[in-house]
């Protein structure tokens, strides 16, 4: 993979962690690296700047991790609703996960941050993409991680009303 060649945007309040990313995604041969101090200098970031990965830790102020992702998949003036996101946090209790998954999260990382856990998110995104969801109240990656065998109803991922294809 050509670690590269990507532009990676992180948005963290919290100096010491985007220095930790930062040498991480660098010791990856990641050359373009951004940082935002929260999901509205993001959003401004990005209408300027083409951006293949955003990261983006979950909590942090004026605007969090979830809000920050649920405009950038929903808002009608969105810079790039189809941008992959890694949500990076400490709180990764099920009911978080659920909530950053259900806003169009792709990945999630639970602190403390490795760099192993870091090429793994990166690789599923790249590797492994999933095709988007467009509903009334969702918008994002699919959320199925699997096929069920045993499903049998008439909604299923490719080919179904809906599904709509990242333009990577």
């Amino acid at each position: 993979m050509r670690f590269d060649l990507l532009k990676i945007l992180l948005v963290d309040d919290n100096q010491h962690m985007r220095m930790l990313l930062t040498e991480i995604l660098r010791a990856l041969g990641v050359r373009h690296v951004f940082e935002a101090l929260d999901g509205a200098e993001a959003l401004q970031l990005l209408r300027g700047t083409p951006i293949d990965i955003v990261m983006t830790d979950l909590t942090m102020g004026p605007l969090d991790g979830i809000d920050f992702v649920n405009l950038l998949r929903n808002s009608p003036d969105s810079p790039d609703p189809f941008a992959p996101v890694i949500m990076i946090t400490g709180h990764s209790t099920q009911r978080r996960v659920a909530e950053a998954r259900d806003v169009g999260v792709n990945e999630f990382l639970a602190k403390p941050v490795t760099a192993r856990g870091v090429i793994h998110r990166i690789n599923l995104i790249i590797e492994h993409p999933r095709p988007y969801i467009r509903c009334e109240t969702y918008f994002g990656p699919d959320r199925r991680r699997r096929q069920d065998p045993g499903f049998t109803g008439p909604w299923r991922r490719g080919g179904d009303p809906g599904v709509t294809e990242p333009p990577y």
